[in-house]
Parts: C-alpha cells; sequence; structure tokens
C-alpha cells in the first residue's frame, strides 16, 4: 500500500503525522498543498478540507489524531504503551496538547495586550499540569518515544520562533517541560518534519496578522 501525506507547510498537526510516520520508519509521499487556494481533488477527497490528509492507496484518512491511530494499527514500531490504561492516558494528553494548540492561535491571534496577556496565563497553566505529569525524561514517559512526544514537538516548535521575538518567561517555573521541549527539540524526527525555512515562514505568517504580536516582532 502506497502512502501520501497531503500537507501545509505551517501546519502543527501534519508535522504530528509526519514525525509519527518517521518514528515508525514508514515510506510514504508528501504533497504541499496551499490551503488559501486548495486543489478540487483535495476538495474531494478532504470533508473538512483540512490537513493533514493521509491518502492510502485511493483511500482517504483526515484529521491527525485518527491517522496516528491507523498507523499504530497498521504499521511497526508501536508508540502507545501496550497497556490499555496508560494507552488510554496518553490518548487524554494528545487531546490536552491539541487544547494548547487552540490556545497558541488565540495567543498569535490576540488584538491587543489584555487577550495576549490572557492566553499567556492560559499556557503557563497547562504547562503547570504538565510539570506534574512528565517523567523524568528524556521524553514524556521515560525513555521511549510516544504519541505523546510527536504531539507535544510541534506545540514546543512555536515557541522557538515567539523567542526570536520576545521572551515571555513560559518555561521559567516548569523545569521539567522546559527539558522534554530541549529533548524533543534534538529528535530527529522533530526536527525532519518541518522545511528548514520553517521559523521564517512562521515569522511571515505572524507579522501579516492583525495582532498585538505581529506589533512586536521587526
Amino acid at each position: 500500500m502506497s502512502l501520501k501525506l497531503v500537507s501545509h507547510y505551517l501546519c502543527p498537526y501534519v508535522q504530528r503525522a509526519m514525525i509519527t510516520l518517521s518514528e515508525k520508519q514508514v515510506s510514504f509521499e508528501k504533497e504541499y498543498i496551499d490551503l488559501g487556494n486548495k486543489p478540487d481533488w483535495f476538495l474531494q477527497k478532504s470533508p473538512l478540507g483540512k490537513t493533514p490528509l493521509l491518502l492510502a492507496d485511493d483511500a482517504a484518512i483526515f484529521e491527525s489524531a485518527v491517522i496516528v491511530e491507523y498507523l499504530e494499527d497498521t504499521q511497526q514500531n508501536p508508540l502507545h504503551p501496550a497497556d490499555p490504561l496508560e494507552r488510554a492516558q496518553h490518548r487524554a494528553w494528545v487531546e490536552f496538547g491539541s487544547s494548547i494548540l487552540n490556545d497558541i492561535a488565540g495567543l498569535y491571534s490576540a488584538k491587543d495586550k489584555a487577550g495576549f496577556n490572557q492566553q499567556i496565563d492560559k499556557i503557563k497553566d497547562k504547562f503547570a499540569w504538565l510539570e506534574k505529569v512528565v517523567g523524568e525524561g528524556p521524553f514524556f514517559a521515560g525513555e521511549k518515544f510516544s504519541v505523546v512526544d510527536a504531539t507535544f514537538g510541534p506545540i514546543f516548535r512555536y515557541f522557538d520562533v515567539f523567542e526570536e521575538v520576545e521572551d515571555f518567561g513560559f518555561f521559567v517555573d516548569v523545569p521539567k517541560v522546559a527539558a522534554w521541549r530541549r529533548a524533543l527539540a534534538a529528535r530527529p524526527s522533530v526536527i525532519n518534519a518541518v522545511a528548514p525555512e520553517y521559523d521564517q515562514q512562521l515569522l511571515a505568517f505572524l507579522k501579516k496578522r492583525d495582532s498585538f504580536l505581529a506589533s512586536k516582532i521587526h
């Protein structure tokens, strides 16, 4: 079966799927599309019109969490724990990660300083939760890289770019989360989930927005 991942260069959910494919050592093709000018074939395959979209031969699988679960079901090198309770907990933390991505979108879309600071507080509160549950490392649950790690690699990558604008202190009080972030940043699958020019592309995207953060980018 041939696999093609339909992608957008800035999408963190695409990165999640790409990291999973890489960790499982699965051969796949990727194709980038312009979400501002979606091709007809994509709209016929993707009912939500979003990336990522995985084409397994001609069958379409959409939504990153479902793509990852499909890969877990069909490919070697499992990333989920074998224990059903631990597996359920990992899936829950994946959903928690998705909620942080929503907070990040709120951060870079906030129109004024008050709204921006409110989003900072939301993200810091969630990092404080993570600080309580992250293991001794280097990854979320210890030595083994998991789907939770594939989820948070793209999340932490945003902060590399935010810190080019200003250090907003997201990781000051969460040393275990900060160490986890560093370990993920050094993982080849995480590094290679984006193009080398990703940081510049994201900065350009942020600068174009009518937002408080955009006003701080020079």
